[in-house]
């Protein structure tokens, strides 16, 4: 995660803390059974005298011993190779009395010509009728039929940014425009449509770990490893949008190396674009890295996190700090308010995340919710009555806010979970990984689709965020990684529902 000030791509995705177990292996070599014996007599220190060799003589002696096992092995072989052989002249031989051989060649290369053709159509047809049955979902749901648009569609890259890439976020006002949170010390807004760079934020010291739109106004609210918040306001207009390229394709389940060097980039950084270098308000409480903000329902209020244990609640137009938010044990990771109710949840290292509850203006109350076993990376809000959390543990879990005790759905996954989102209408989980991978996965926990990660598209390296834009029958989905861009996805989701 982001560190204080600002940093490298090396030292920001080392102060994550990866928890990299090493296996020690051990190659034993089997012993086998032989009919060969060393001569009567004849020792090992014998065999070795005389010859030249600066190695101590217990060394000699134990690489004398394990050649002569492998030794062994190669003649037991060899033994074998030589039955078997027997036994092929012996079916050739019967074959030929049967009057089996094949026209204008040898009876017995005919034969075995005519087995071995019918070995391969079978191990043939066993393959492909294996990778059928194991073939992921993902790869069926998202081919193209005849006469429809592909299930996921790769809309626009979005590069221009020097360093990794922590949070993206959707306007939710017109005009709708992309916003990305990169360890360059820039926040960026975009042209979803054209992917050409409409302004920059160069307001923050330090690495900008997360950005978030005002539900109502042209303001952002940006968190930053400076140890501060900025609000700030913009002004763009939007390009005429160009006739789209044809870069749809299917997505490629298995395809997972790339050609490229990873933290490579094609393409320049924006050029001449319109600098925002000053904050409306900036939120200056905390002692630690801030690495996450958001906006309070109605947007008079804005929450932070930091890595000092603590979440800030501030009024927007004074400044003022309201609530200081205390209780976890270890530094925050994320925070998110509810979309329609003075809720908040909170994150941390601590494995746990909380639920603040500021709907009665004179008290405000905290429920700990305990599931998993490592980092919660984030917590977010349905808009139903649901939390879902995403862990280093490798697991997501989905919460009901009437009941706390347990998950009701429990999604494991081979890699860490990072930044995680849910789209408002149809409530697809977006899952960023560690491995570069995107899952997306229905709140009942039953995994519908993976974006395509290939030499042609996709990230190379882990991905941070993920982001929703929906739309009438389809809709957008935005992901950013650490290697420094951004992308966005055209998800046709009521294709993608029918499948599952």
């Amino acid at each position: 995660m982001p560190v204080e000030g600002g940093s490298t791509s090396g030292s920001a995705s080392a102060a994550r803390h990866p928890k990299q177990k090493r296996k020690a292996h051990s190659l034993s070599i089997r012993r086998t059974n032989s009919t060969e014996e060393r001569p009567a007599g004849v020792q090992r220190g014998d065999m070795l005298e005389g010859q030249d060799s600066k190695l101590p003589l217990a060394l000699r002696s134990n690489l004398l011993d394990l050649f002569g096992q492998i030794e062994r092995e190669f003649e037991n072989l060899y033994i074998e190779n030589i039955e078997l052989r027997r036994e092929i002249d012996s079916l050739n031989e019967r074959l030929t009395g049967d009057g089996q051989t094949v026209d204008g060649g040898d009876p017995s290369k005919g034969a075995m010509k005519t087995k071995a053709s019918h070995s391969t159509s079978q191990l043939s047809q066993k393959l492909k009728t294996t990778y059928k049955a194991s073939t992921s979902k993902i790869v069926s749901s998202f081919k193209a039929t005849a006469g429809s648009r592909p299930l996921c569609q790769l809309l626009k890259e979005y590069m221009g940014h020097r360093d990794g890439i922590w949070d993206l976020s959707v306007t939710r006002t017109q005009p709708v425009v992309l916003g990305t949170a990169s360890a360059d010390h820039s926040a960026l807004l975009w042209s979803i449509e054209t992917g050409k760079c409409l302004l920059r934020y160069a307001g923050h010291a330090g690495s900008v770990n997360s950005i978030k739109f005002h539900p109502t106004e042209q303001m952002a609210l940006t968190a930053s490893g400076d140890q501060t918040a900025h609000i700030w306001r913009y002004m763009v207009q939007l390009p005429v949008p160009q006739p789209p390229p044809d870069v749809s394709a299917l997505c490629d389940d298995d395809q997972d190396s790339s050609d490229r060097e990873e933290g490579e980039v094609d393409g320049e950084g924006p050029c001449e674009v319109p600098t925002v270098r000053v904050a409306t308000a900036t939120l200056k409480s905390h002692q630690g890295v801030v690495i996450a903000a958001d906006w309070l329902v109605g947007g008079r209020q804005v929450v932070s996190a930091s890595w000092d244990r603590a979440a800030n609640l501030y009024e927007v137009e004074t400044t003022e700090l309201v609530h200081t938010l205390t209780g976890h044990d270890q530094e925050l990771t994320h925070c998110c308010t509810h979309p329609t109710q003075r809720l908040v949840v909170t994150s941390s290292r601590d494995t746990t995340f909380r639920l603040w509850d500021f709907r009665d203006p004179s008290i405000h109350s905290v429920n700990v919710f305990q599931g998993h076993t490592d980092t919660v990376t984030s917590a977010v809000f349905t808009v139903g009555d649901n939390v879902v959390s995403g862990s280093d543990d490798r697991t997501v879990k989905v919460w009901d806010l009437k009941n706390m005790r347990s998950p009701i759905a429990t999604i494991r996954t081979d890699s860490a979970v990072n930044r995680i989102s849910v789209s408002a209408n149809q409530r697809i989980i977006a899952l960023p990984h560690d491995n570069r991978q995107v899952r997306l996965f229905d709140m009942n926990g039953v995994r519908l689709a993976r974006l395509p990660r290939s030499n042609r598209m996709g990230h190379r390296r882990m991905v941070c965020c993920t982001a929703w834009n929906e739309e009438n029958q389809s809709c957008n989905l935005f992901t950013c990684g650490f290697d420094r861009q951004a992308i966005g996805w055209n998800i046709n989701i009521p294709a993608l529902l029918q499948e599952k």
